[in-house]
């Protein structure tokens, strides 16, 4: 076996869907728990806001951003989202109009949402994205290749755009509900890791069904389970269909469980959204806020 198989095989990460799920709802039936204004007010502050609509132009791009800048003056009590997320052509845009100290830019790139296009667009468009101001980079997993079990060509494209991203945050998207298996859940999230990720993401919330709190489960086990191995801390992103506090604090309790306070940090747990950020800010402020 090469060392891709290898490190597959030897994962001990649950794959029986009967058990996951069971796991799962045991975490889920004490979720209720943590609905704090606390735990709430973090989940805002682990927000990477999301726009990616064929739409989107430099003008609106730069409305949402000053729309970030405004929030943080009219809320200043809830902190600030984690991130801006937009296609990697408006990494520019971003940076130029953020003014909020702590938000990052954080990019799409690499042929999201199916990773279908040449190994060297990917790299070129990373690099751009990065010279034009990103701090984050968000790639999707090349599935084609991992069905394939074409592992070594799948990781070193993977770490040559971390390479690319240099000192930004490399976050992969595994794109869990075309994965659909706890097994290929756990097949991609060990290759993910073991390719220098900083993040593994649920979903591009694009083409196939979005983050699962059973996908969440089998990735954050995987994650656990890389750290004891290697000691490296790596984060962990859920995005797809993610709209209510009640479905975040589903992942927080998920995260907090499985992985510990350790990864309850923007730095380690973060939520991809569009919607999300209304709806915490409903639930802070008792009555329903539309601010984005």
């Amino acid at each position: 076996m090469d060392r891709y198989t290898q490190a597959i095989a030897a994962s001990k990460v649950p794959v029986d869907e009967a058990t996951v799920k069971a796991e799962v709802q045991k975490i889920l039936d004490k979720a209720g728990d943590y609905a704090t204004p606390e735990t709430f007010r973090f989940l805002l502050q682990s927000i990477d806001l999301t726009t990616l609509s064929s739409e989107d132009s430099q003008h609106s791009v730069a409305e949402f951003t000053r729309k970030v800048n405004e929030f943080d003056n009219d809320y200043p009590q809830y902190g600030h989202v984690a991130a801006i997320c937009v296609y990697s052509n408006f990494a520019e845009v971003v940076d130029t109009e953020l003014d909020v100290e702590g938000v990052d830019v954080a990019v799409v790139a690499g042929g999201f949402p199916s990773s279908q296009t040449f190994t060297a667009v990917k790299v070129a468009d990373v690099a751009l994205a990065v010279a034009g101001g990103a701090d984050e980079v968000d790639v999707v997993m090349n599935l084609g290749m991992l069905r394939d079990k074409n592992y070594e060509e799948l990781t070193d494209e993977l770490v040559e755009l971390k390479h690319t991203a240099k000192d930004a945050l490399l976050k992969v998207i595994l794109e869990t509900g075309a994965l659909r298996t706890p097994h290929a859940i756990r097949e991609a999230s060990v290759l993910a890791l073991y390719s220098e990720a900083d993040f593994i993401k649920t979903s591009t919330g694009k083409i196939y069904p979005g983050a699962t709190p059973e996908a969440a489960y089998v990735m954050c086990r995987c994650i656990k389970e890389y750290f004891e191995t290697t000691g490296r801390r790596v984060g962990f992103k859920a995005a797809g269909g993610i709209r209510t506090s009640a479905d975040a604090l589903a992942y927080y309790a998920i995260v907090k469980e499985v992985l510990g306070d350790e990864w309850l940090t923007p730095r380690y747990f973060r939520i991809g959204a569009s919607s999300l950020a209304n709806s915490l800010l409903s639930t802070l402020e008792g009555t329903e806020v539309k601010y984005f």
